[in-house]
């Protein structure tokens, strides 16, 4: 059982925080059925004017001007031009502003300025922060060049955060390698000022898949909640209260009608905890107040807001065009989806990286599987786990099937013992991850399914393996029956993306939640917003992969 929700096209005021309000999504806006009353929308409030004809000067003539030497000076400087405080992308701005002979730009273009302007005060609905593309700096006191200059840069910084994502590549962690790929904010921006919709075309750079969609409606949805007040806390203990605060908790976020109150966990609001559980990926599903579940109810909406807007800001992270087949893996919730004409056909669980060992987001392809695949243990592996209990334990390589070679590295050998099981999705890539078998058979039965060294371990490998070759299963189950190790290439190489995702819109469109186990998300948080925020985590330490 789904939560309830309604459509509405009402909009939220805009706040110039995403961490409390950001303006709602021009159409199509999914509300929960339990929004209160007091949401009724007022307009919109505190943006500055989206109208520039106060602070842009009108150009007495349209007669070429010469070269504008206060804005050539001031991109010609060695140091890192800034303006009101403001720090300018040199770089872009330079190539932008030879294109136009370093003359002002929005004096000629006050209908473009202004609607791209526009664009910039409703950051919010992608959930960035306006103030990062200098929202407030622009009506303050300026020469024309400082303004005009301003504007460029605030233009150019929005369009390539719709693009590429506002955290900058080189600020990612080492366990995030995933990319759009190369998209030149300057071509954007002009493409803009030459298009009959400058605001469209420069909205039009942020994804336009249906997760994003669907993530950008939650976003909005749990902001307007979080501007009325948020939800109540429910005790952990005993209290008198303790039902009736659960039910006005659950019935903010639509699972149960609103002003529904029984103040004791009868038939309904046990099903309401049941489907929150399912939601949070909770398991197991029981509607019982323990320990995970209270602290997924307690958590405010606030914070909600902040992890789909970094939830947002990964999802920018992509191509642009994905694949319409391919190999998904989000580690967040421990599970692979096999993607067939963009549709999910199969889904199984997976085992991921322990919080220490945590498991990268990029993207490869698998071209080949390995039947019967030895394990050659990764050097860290070896050195600290294995070789430090060969004196007290001198027969743990015989009892674990393993040699030492003669370079010094160790090998476990293939068969029903190898770490990998019977069966290796080969993906090459930098981190030395892959998909793989595994005889541990009973650890996709718990809920914490964080237990390798990094790689990906799959509950259902020769199901995947038959429709990645496109052969019955039973073809794959006689191939590994021979018992020797042998490869087969794929019919055609898959895509496959690995992701860490803690907000997203599951096959029926609906957002889920998932716990930042990894501590990923409150650097990316930290990255999108110039306003004051409580941390959501501390950033997690080391992320060592292996086998």
């Amino acid at each position: 059982m789904r939560s309830p929700l309604v459509t509405s096209k009402a909009r939220p005021p805009h706040r110039r925080s995403w961490t409390v309000g950001a303006a709602a999504a021009a159409s199509g806006v999914v509300l929960l059925m339990s929004l209160p009353g007091a949401l009724a929308m007022a307009p919109e409030d505190n943006i500055p004017p989206t109208s520039l004809a106060t602070l842009l000067p009108a150009t007495a003539s349209s007669t070429p001007a010469v070269a504008d030497s206060e804005i050539k000076t001031r991109l010609d400087d060695n140091g890192t031009p800034a303006i009101a405080g403001e720090q300018l992308h040199t770089a872009m701005l330079r190539r932008f502003y030879a294109a136009h002979g370093y003359e002002p730009v929005w004096t000629t273009r006050q209908k473009q300025a202004t609607a791209l302007w526009h664009a910039v005060m409703h950051a919010g609905d992608h959930g960035l922060d306006p103030e990062s593309f200098h929202a407030a700096a622009v009506a303050k006191t300026l020469s024309p060049s400082d303004r005009d200059l301003l504007l460029s840069d605030a233009f150019l910084a929005y369009a390539d955060a719709l693009a590429r994502g506002a955290a900058p590549s080189d600020s990612k962690g080492d366990s995030e390698e995933l990319s759009p790929g190369p998209v030149d904010a300057v071509t954007a921006l002009e493409a803009a000022l030459a298009s009959r919709d400058a605001e469209a075309a420069l909205q039009a750079l942020a994804p336009s898949t249906p997760q994003y969609a669907a993530l950008r409606r939650a976003y909005q949805t749990y902001e307007a909640i979080a501007k009325a007040g948020g939800w109540p806390h429910v005790p952990e203990g005993a209290a008198a209260d303790r039902y009736r605060l659960l039910q006005q908790r659950l019935a903010v976020e639509g699972f149960l009608p609103a002003g529904y109150a029984t103040n004791q966990l009868d038939e309904t609001t046990l099903q309401a905890v049941k489907n929150f559980q399912e939601r949070h990926g909770l398991e197991p599903a029981d509607g019982k107040l323990g320990p995970a579940t209270l602290a997924e109810l307690n958590v405010t909406a606030d914070a909600r807001v902040r992890q789909l807007a970094v939830n947002l800001e990964r999802l920018r992270w992509l191509p642009r065009n994905l694949p319409a087949d391919r190999v998904w893996v989000n580690t967040a919730n421990a599970q692979l989806q096999l993607f067939r004409g963009d549709r999910p056909v199969f889904t199984t669980r997976v085992v991921v990286g322990e919080t220490d060992k945590q498991t990268p987001e990029f993207q490869a392809q698998i071209v080949s599987l390995l039947y019967n695949p030895p394990w050659n243990v990764p050097y860290g592996i070896a050195q600290k786990e294995i070789i430090p209990k060969l004196d007290s334990e001198p027969d743990y390589l015989e009892r674990h099937h393993m040699t030492m070679r003669g370079n010094g590295s160790i090998q476990q050998e293939a068969g029903p013992h190898s770490a990998l099981g019977r069966l290796k999705f080969e993906m090459p890539n930098r981190f030395d991850v892959y998909l793989h078998d595994t005889p541990q058979r009973y650890l996709f039965t718990r809920d914490n399914r964080r237990m390798s060294h990094g790689c990906v371990r799959v509950q259902n490998p020769r199901q995947l393996a038959s429709l990645l070759m496109d052969i019955p299963e039973a073809e794959i189950t006689k191939g590994i029956n021979v018992g020797s190790t042998s490869r087969r290439n794929l019919p055609q190489p898959i895509a496959v993306f690995v992701v860490y995702q803690t907000a997203f819109a599951d096959s029926d469109g609906v957002v889920q939640f998932r716990r930042d186990v990894y501590q990923r998300d409150n650097a990316i948080a930290q990255r999108l917003t110039r306003s004051t925020q409580a941390p959501l985590a501390a950033r997690g330490a080391g992320n060592q992969r292996g086998g």
